[in-house]
């Protein structure tokens, strides 16, 4: 199995310290801060521990409230809320240094059939073995900082490919849409909740990169701050994770130092897996970091 994936799968296997008490830790990478899907799948997968088998989570709703440190572990306590007929709800805090970095609330169901509809996958999109990866895209580009080409060189338990590549070379003003093929480098484990929370590891990737395109900048820009501060996730149709998804994004506004994104994971045969929506920080240095 390829390190990135296991690594993934290892941080995910949280510590049990006491009833509702958890504890996960982060890959050591010379990052500046905790990766945000890392955080959510973990508080995803505390829940989980807390939730009976039958019960499968359907949406997720968290809160980033102070950056996580990587050189620590992350408590993760969570609150049973309700265990109703068909639904549970958990709440669950991260901590770290004694202050809540993150929280989530997230609401589980037995399975139930019943009315069945999904948004059609947007049809003319290049298939992903047409593409660049992100990794070439950004060896090519001119204004990505070093420190950040390196660190997405390494190995990682996901590979990506824009299907738009125009904003790792240009600073033009493009709308503000973005499709990537996303898949893992190796395989999961035939377990649901453990899929559910590669997932939502996953649902961060890339998103809030789209509230910049329509300004004519980038992310990693020296003259931007970007942090996410909200994550939104519904689960609508169960994947093993074992092939391609086409990751469809896009940023209706930005405004007040936020920019908004949606976005939905489909897989390659059109079925609708997931919608996200976040909202993050975007703001303007007033000196630019070198």
């Amino acid at each position: 199995m390829p390190a990135g994936i296991q690594e993934l799968l290892s941080i995910l296997n949280l510590e049990k310290l006491e009833h509702n008490l958890f504890r996960g830790r982060s890959p050591q990478v010379q990052w500046q801060r905790v990766f945000g899907g890392q955080t959510i799948a973990q508080a995803l997968v505390a829940a989980q521990r807390t939730v009976e088998p039958d019960r499968h989570v359907h949406s997720l709703h968290g809160y980033f409230m102070r950056p996580g440190d990587i050189t620590v572990p992350i408590i993760y306590e969570v609150d049973r809320i309700r265990d109703g007929g068909s639904f549970t709800t958990r709440r669950v805090v991260a901590i770290q240094h004694g202050h809540a970095i993150f929280s989530l609330e997230a609401s589980f169901q037995v399975e139930e059939q019943g009315l069945e509809y999904q948004m059609p996958m947007p049809l003319d999109v290049p298939p992903p073995e047409e593409l660049k990866s992100q990794r070439e895209l950004l060896a090519e580009a001119t204004h990505v900082p070093e420190q950040i080409r390196l660190f997405w060189a390494k190995e990682r338990p996901l590979e990506l490919r824009p299907v738009y590549a125009e904003h790792y070379s240009s600073r033009d003003k493009l709308p503000p849409l973005q499709k990537v093929w996303i898949r893992l480098t190796g395989p999961v484990p035939n377990d649901r909740a453990l899929r559910c929370a590669v997932l939502a590891y996953l649902s961060d990737m890339t998103l809030l990169d789209t509230a910049t395109f329509a300004h004519g900048r980038g992310i990693f820009d020296p003259d931007i701050q970007a942090a996410s501060i909200d994550h939104a996730m519904w689960f609508h149709r169960e994947h093993a994770l074992d092939g391609w998804l086409l990751y469809t994004q896009d940023s209706p506004s930005t405004s007040g130092s936020r920019g908004f994104t949606r976005g939905a994971l489909y897989a390659q045969d059109g079925t609708l897996v997931a919608s996200v929506a976040q909202e993050g920080l975007i703001r303007l240095r007033t000196k630019p970091t070198k």
